[in-house]
């Protein structure tokens, strides 16, 4: 499907809101290994609510304020700070929940005519980034979405009225019943954002701001939680199990060494904390203790691509491509269709600098395309991998796909015009520059 079709997750949307608006970044992490372990926690969810379980993603934001919010019926997005906040897999499943009833109530789809009508332009959201956004291969190398919208712009895009939260609630509470979830942990974490309505609001946290939250909103939600049957008996082994070893892994990234080394009981030997361990010790430069403490859950878990995965970016992280792409080669073995781990495989490859390793790269990093198209790291390691082959068509190419993501429409089409000029006529990379070229162009008339 031509570029122009596909990008169809629109953060700038909001553009059409506020389109003299300066671009604001929103910060994605995104992590094979994390966004796995939200997928286990939203696919009960998702198959509650009649959704595909495959369809929607969660994603991880940047930002320590706590908030959570959907664009479209294709991703969740969960602030990194909410998710820090929250004590239990059950409570970050009560947030995805309500998130996943906006989707099954129709309500983005609804924002998102709205939306069109505010803007009729030919490409919305080609800025965006689309599924993944403009995104890294790793927590912390997080790449931004341009949005064209003051924060203000965003409140009303974002926002929901009280009709919409109060039908979230239900259908979010109703999800995690049918999927066996204490739904008293929806009202755990709204207790969470009790008294913030006292504040003035540029002290509020964005959840307060695009989430109505009233006592009424709260009364009703223990209303219904008590009403419900006793739940049945169900095994979350496996979601308490990814939610404490994600949440320790974004923990550990985004906090200092020293705080979480200050938290880590020595006792603790779990997955959880010994990725932990890792990642404070990698962030402390401390290399041999951090292949220790990885080659743990590596020893115990000689099937996880994701522990692998990590070892392979800690060492590509500390310039030894070859252990990495011998770390990043097992875990793509493991996980033949993540994506980001694909990347990872094939920015260590081009990190060695051989003939050999860059063609292998070309090839591992289209296999990382073919499944997540709007990973801006990835075009990034592409279009080197290309401009070192002497293929300076595709080159063009995935550079220009990279600006459309970033928003920089008219770096894009630059790119996207020496593409076409290079690349076989009707062929689709010609084709895609082509999509490039007609998004820029609407831009340009637009403005």
């Amino acid at each position: 499907m031509p570029l122009v079709r596909r990008i169809a997750l629109c953060l700038a949307l909001l553009t059409g809101l506020a389109a003299a608006s300066p671009a604001l970044a929103v910060g994605l992490l995104r992590d094979a290994e994390i966004e796995h372990g939200l997928d286990i926690l939203a696919r009960p969810l998702l198959t509650a609510a009649g959704l595909p379980a495959s369809r929607t993603q969660v994603i991880v934001v940047n930002d320590m304020a706590m908030n959570a919010f959907v664009v479209n019926s294709r991703v969740v997005f969960v602030n990194a700070g909410l998710i820090l906040r929250l004590q239990s897999a059950a409570e970050l499943q009560a947030v995805i929940a309500h998130e996943i009833g906006h989707i099954a109530n129709g309500h983005v789809a609804r924002r998102g005519l709205n939306a069109q009508a505010a803007r009729n332009a030919t490409l919305l959201g080609l800025a965006a980034g689309v599924a993944a956004g403009a995104v890294s291969g790793h927590p912390g190398a997080g790449a931004g979405i341009a949005m064209g919208a003051h924060s203000s712009a965003m409140r009303v895009f974002f926002g929901h009225t009280r009709q919409e939260e109060a039908a979230a609630d239900n259908s979010g509470i109703a999800f995690l019943a049918r999927s066996g979830i204490d739904p008293q942990a929806f009202r755990r974490v709204l207790s969470l954002f009790e008294g913030q309505e006292a504040l003035l609001p540029e002290r509020q946290d964005p959840y307060n701001q695009t989430h109505p939250l009233t006592r009424d909103r709260i009364r009703a939600v223990d209303l219904a939680v008590a009403s419900m049957k006793p739940l049945p008996s169900e095994d979350h082994q496996e979601a308490n199990y990814w939610f404490d070893r994600s949440k320790a892994k974004l923990s550990a990234y985004l906090r200092p060494p020293s705080y979480t080394f200050s938290r880590l009981k020595a006792s603790d030997t779990s997955d959880a904390a010994q990725i932990a361990r890792a990642v404070a010790y990698f962030r402390d430069s401390d290399m041999t203790n951090a292949r220790q403490a990885i080659g743990v859950v590596i020893e115990r878990r000689p099937d996880d691509a994701y522990a692998e995965e990590l070892l392979g970016w800690m060492e590509i992280e500390s310039a030894n491509p070859g252990a990495a792409v011998t770390a990043y080669e097992k875990a793509a073995a493991l996980a033949p269709t993540e994506s980001l781990i694909l990347a990872g495989y094939g920015r260590a490859l081009l990190a060695q600098n051989t003939a050999a390793s860059n063609a292998q790269a070309i090839e591992v990093l289209e296999r990382a395309r073919a499944r997540d198209r709007y990973d801006a790291a990835m075009l990034r390691d592409l279009a080197i991998a290309y401009a070192r082959a002497g293929d300076q068509g595709n080159a063009s190419l995935a550079t220009a796909e990279r600006y459309a993501l970033a928003g920089r429409l008219e770096d894009a089409d630059i790119h996207a015009q020496r593409a076409a000029g290079q690349l076989p006529v009707g062929s689709p990379g010609w084709e895609r520059a082509q999509d490039i070229i007609r998004a820029a162009a609407a831009e340009k008339r637009r403005r």
